[in-house]
C-alpha cells in the first residue's frame, strides 16, 4: 500500500466522528498512563525538591516562555522540569510534572486571551501526558544501546539518556499533533508534520540541555556554585529574552512597515484600478457619444436628403440630381431627361373625411407605387404636401415620357383598402421636357408645374409643357394677382339678366351676373376670371360683396313701383362658400342691411356643388332655407344628382341647363329630355326656369310644355344697372312679339353669356 493511500484525507461526513474517537483514546491511553504513573510514585518523591520543580513548572515555566522570532513555537522550560524531574525522581513523577505543566500552561495562555476549541485543553494535556508515558516505556522495555554506558554518574550517560528521551518524546507528540490537524481537514499529514511540527524538536532539546546543566550542578556541585549558575543563567535567559523581544519588535516594526507599504501598494493599485475604471467609463462614453453623434450625423444627413413620411428623395435632392442632368445635357445632347410633376386629386378630401394618419398612409401607399413603375435610373421624390416628381432617364422622345406618365396614372387609381375604408386616387401629371434654355432645376420644376395645373383644369391627366402654357400661366398669375385688388380698385360691377315669366311676360326678377372691367386690360370675360377666383379662394369675399350690392340695388328697385315689390335677385353662390358655414352669416347680413324681404333673395347652387358633398349640402341648404330665402339647382341635368338626394334638396326652383335648350331644333326635335326634366319638376311641384332661350321655336316648345320662368338673348341680355333701372320706369313687356327692339348691354357681349355662373 502507498503511503498516499494509508493517509488519504478523511471525508467531510465522518471527519468530526473520527477526530472525536482520535482525541478519545488519545484522551483514554492518557489517563491510563496518568494513573500508573500516580500508583508507582514512591513516597519519598514528596520532597521540597520535588515541590519545588512542580511549582517552576506550572506557575514559573509558562511565564517564562521564549517566542522564536518569525516562528509559531517558543522556547519553554515546561519541558527542562519534566527531564530533570526524570532524571532526578523517576519517570513516573515526570508523567505527573507533565500532566500538571501542560494543564497549567493551557490555563495561563486562555487567561491571556487565547481561544480554545472543545477538547482542546484535554487533548494537549493528555499528548504531553502520553509522549512523557511513552518516553518512560521505552526507556524501561528498550534494550540499552551500546553508546549508553551502564554507569549513570557518566556525562556520556547523561546525554545519551537524555537524548533518547527528548527523540522519543517529540516522536510521540509531534506525530499525536500531526494527526489531529490532518483529521481536522488540512493539508496532506506528512506535509503538516514537515510544516508545523518538526520545528518544535527545538523545545525538547533546549529542555533536555537545561535538565542535564541543572542536574550537573545540582548533583556534584556547592551552593556557589549553583548561585552562580542561576545567575549567569538568569543574566542569559533575560539578555536573550531582550533580544528575543527586540528581534521580534524590530520584525513586528519591519512586518508593520511592510504591511503599511503593502496596504499603500493595494491602495495605489485600487485608486490605479479605480481611475483605470474610470478612464474606460470615460473612453467608453466617448466612444458612444462619438458613435451617437455620427449616427446623428448621418441621420441628420439623411433627414436633408430625404422625406421623413415616406423615405423618398426630397425636393433638394431631387434638385442636386437635376442639376447634375441639365449640365450633362448641355455638354452632350443625347443625355436627355424629362421631368414629371404629379399632384394627387382631392387629397384634401381625404385628409378631411379619413383623418391626416391615414392621410399620410395613402400617401406612403402612393410612393410606393411609383417607385414601383420607374426604373433604378429614375428618381421620384416628395416635393411637399401631395406633390411628388419624377426624373426620367434614358427616354429619347416626349411620346414615350407621356406612355410612362400614363402608366403612372393608371396603376395610381387602382382601389385599395385602408382601415376598413375603400379609397381610390387620382393624380394630375405635368411633363417638361429637357431644354437648353434651363438654367436651374427650380425652372425645369415650374414649367412640369405649370403642365400639371393644366392637366388638372382640363381633366386631362397628363399634359406636356409649351412656351404656350407658360404665357397662359403667367397671365393667370397676373389675373389673379390682379384680382385681388379689384374689389378696392372698383373694378368689378354686376350685371343684371332679366328672369321672365314666359307665359305672360311679367318681370320675375334678375340673374345677378359679375363683370369684371380691369384698367390697363379692359374688360376679361368671366370664364377667364371665375375659374380663377375659384381656385384661389378670393370667390367667397367676393360672393359676400356680391350679395351685398346686389340686395341694396333690389331694395331700391322694389321702390320704383309697387309692382316691383316682389321681384327677386338670383346670386350663384360657388361649392367653395357652400362648404363654409360663414354663408349663413353672410345671407344674414346682407338681408339685414337691405332689409328686403328674405323671400326676395333666390341663391342658385349647381346641380355638382351640390352632389359633391351631398349629405354637408343639404344640411347647410336647410339651414339657408330657415332664413326664409329661396333656392335654385343651376345647370341642372349636367351633373350626377340621384333622385334619392334629389328630393331631400329643400330647393324651390330646377334650372334647365342651356345646352339642353340649344339642342332643340325648330321643329322641336330632340326634346324629349326637356320634357322630362319639365315634367319631373312638376312632379316635385317645384317652379322650373329655362336658360339660354335663343329662339322663338326654343320659346315655343318651353311654353308648350309648361316651363314657367325663362331668361336668354331672346328675352333679354345682361344689362348694366343703369339701364336695367330704366327698362324698368319703361314698364316694358319682354316677350318677344310684343318688344321688336331688344335693348342690348352696351360693355356686355355674347361672350359674358357663355358662362353665366356671375
Amino acid at each position: 500500500m502507498k503511503r498516499s493511500d494509508l493517509f488519504a484525507q478523511p471525508s467531510h461526513l465522518n471527519r468530526e466522528t473520527v477526530s472525536y474517537l482520535v482525541k478519545g483514546t488519545v484522551s483514554l491511553a492518557a489517563a491510563v498512563g496518568f494513573g500508573l504513573a500516580l500508583s508507582d510514585l514512591p513516597g519519598t518523591t514528596f520532597s521540597w525538591g520535588f515541590l519545588l520543580i512542580l511549582v517552576f513548572a506550572t506557575l514559573a515555566a509558562p511565564r517564562l516562555s521564549l517566542t522564536l522570532p518569525r516562528s509559531r513555537f517558543a522556547i519553554s522550560f515546561s519541558d527542562a522540569a519534566v527531564f530533570l524531574t526524570f532524571l532526578i525522581y523517576g519517570g513516573p513523577a515526570a508523567v505527573v510534572v507533565a500532566a500538571l505543566e501542560s494543564l497549567a500552561n493551557c490555563l495561563y495562555l486562555r487567561s491571556r486571551g487565547y481561544v480554545f476549541g472543545r477538547m482542546m485543553i484535554l487533548t494537549n494535556v493528555s499528548i504531553n501526558a502520553l509522549s512523557v508515558s511513552a518516553m518512560y516505556f521505552v526507556w524501561l522495555n528498550v534494550p540499552r544501546a551500546p553508546f549508553i554506558t551502564p554507569d549513570p554518574g557518566t556525562t556520556q550517560h547523561l546525554i545519551a539518556t537524555l537524548g533518547s528521551l527528548a527523540l522519543v518524546q517529540f516522536a510521540v507528540s509531534s506525530l499525536l499533533a500531526a494527526t489531529f490537524v490532518w483529521i481536522r481537514g488540512g493539508a496532506g499529514f506528512w506535509e503538516t508534520w514537515r510544516k508545523d511540527c518538526f520545528s518544535s524538536s527545538m523545545t525538547q532539546i533546549v529542555g533536555a540541555g537545561l535538565a542535564a546543566l541543572l542536574f550537573k550542578v545540582i548533583q556534584y556541585g556547592d551552593g556557589i556554585t549553583g548561585v552562580i549558575a542561576f545567575l549567569a543563567l538568569l543574566i542569559a535567559y533575560l539578555s536573550y529574552r531582550q533580544s528575543i523581544n527586540e528581534v521580534n519588535d524590530a520584525i513586528l516594526t519591519a512586518e508593520t512597515a511592510e504591511r503599511s507599504k503593502a496596504e499603500i501598494e493595494r491602495e495605489r493599485r485600487r485608486e490605479a484600478e479605480k481611475y483605470a475604471d474610470e478612464l474606460a467609463a470615460t473612453l467608453e462614453k466617448e466612444e458612444k457619444a462619438n458613435a451617437a453623434l455620427r449616427k446623428s450625423e448621418t441621420d441628420l444627413q439623411h433627414a436633408a436628403l430625404y422625406d421623413s413620411l415616406t423615405n423618398l428623395p426630397n425636393r433638394k435632392h431631387f434638385g442636386d440630381r437635376l442639376r447634375v442632368m441639365i449640365d450633362e445635357y448641355k455638354q452632350d445632347p443625347r443625355k436627355t431627361f424629362f421631368v414629371l410633376f404629379l399632384d394627387l386629386r382631392k387629397f384634401k378630401h381625404i385628409n378631411d373625411s379619413l383623418g391626416h394618419v391615414l392621410g399620410d398612409k395613402v400617401l406612403m401607399i402612393a410612393a410606393k407605387r411609383f417607385v414601383r413603375m420607374l426604373n433604378s435610373s429614375d428618381m421620384v421624390a416628395r416635393i411637399g404636401g401631395d406633390e411628388f416628381a419624377v426624373l426620367l432617364t434614358g427616354i429619347s422622345s416626349v411620346g414615350k415620357a407621356q406612355k410612362v406618365a400614363r402608366r403612372l396614372l393608371d396603376n395610381i387609381s387602382h382601389p385599395f383598402s385602408l382601415s376598413g375604408n375603400q379609397v381610390s386616387i387620382g393624380v394630375n401629371i405635368g411633363i417638361a421636357p429637357c431644354d437648353t434654355e434651363y438654367e436651374s432645376p427650380e425652372e425645369v420644376l415650374r414649367d412640369a408645374d405649370i403642365a400639371m395645373h393644366y392637366a388638372k383644369e382640363w381633366n386631362s391627366g397628363v399634359a406636356i409643357f409649351t412656351k404656350e402654357l407658360r404665357e397662359r400661366f403667367l397671365e393667370r398669375i397676373r389675373y389673379e394677382n390682379d384680382l385681388r385688388q379689384a374689389l378696392t380698385r372698383k373694378e368689378l360691377a354686376m350685371s343684371y339678366q332679366p328672369l321672365i315669366d314666359i307665359q305672360d311676360g311679367s318681370l320675375m326678377g334678375f340673374e345677378a351676373l359679375l363683370r369684371w372691367h380691369h384698367s390697363e386690360i379692359g374688360n376679361i370675360p368671366p370664364n377667364k376670371f371665375i375659374p380663377i377666383a375659384e381656385e384661389s379662394g378670393l370667390i367667397v369675399p367676393i360672393t359676400v360683396w356680391i350679395l351685398e350690392e346686389t340686395t341694396r340695388q333690389l331694395a331700391y328697385w322694389q321702390k320704383i313701383d309697387p309692382a316691383f315689390r316682389n321681384l327677386i335677385v338670383s346670386v350663384n353662390i360657388s361649392g367653395k362658400h357652400l362648404s363654409n358655414d360663414d354663408l349663413i352669416t353672410d345671407v344674414e347680413q346682407a338681408i339685414e342691411r337691405s332689409k328686403i324681404d328674405p323671400a326676395c333673395l333666390k341663391l342658385e347652387i349647381t346641380e355638382s356643388a351640390a352632389m359633391e358633398n351631398a349629405e354637408h349640402s343639404i344640411a347647410m341648404l336647410k339651414r339657408l332655407k330657415l332664413l326664409g330665402i329661396q333656392l335654385s339647382i343651376d345647370d341642372f341635368g349636367t351633373g350626377y344628382s340621384s333622385l334619392s338626394y334629389l328630393h331631400r334638396l329643400p330647393f324651390d326652383t330646377l334650372k334647365i341647363d342651356r345646352s339642353f335648350v340649344y339642342s332643340v331644333g325648330e321643329k322641336g326635335e330632340n326634346s324629349e329630355i326637356l320634357q322630362t326634366i319639365i315634367s319631373l319638376a312638376k312632379n316635385l311641384k317645384k317652379k322650373v326656369i329655362a336658360e339660354g332661350i335663343e329662339t322663338d321655336s326654343q320659346l315655343s316648345l318651353l311654353q308648350n310644355l309648361g316651363c314657367d320662368y325663362g331668361q336668354g338673348y331672346l328675352l333679354a341680355r345682361p344689362q348694366t344697372k343703369e339701364n336695367m333701372e330704366r327698362l324698368l320706369y319703361e314698364r316694358r313687356s319682354w316677350l318677344p312679339e310684343e318688344n321688336a327692339a331688344e335693348e342690348h348691354e352696351p360693355q356686355g357681349s355674347p361672350a359674358c353669356e357663355t358662362l353665366p355662373v356671375f
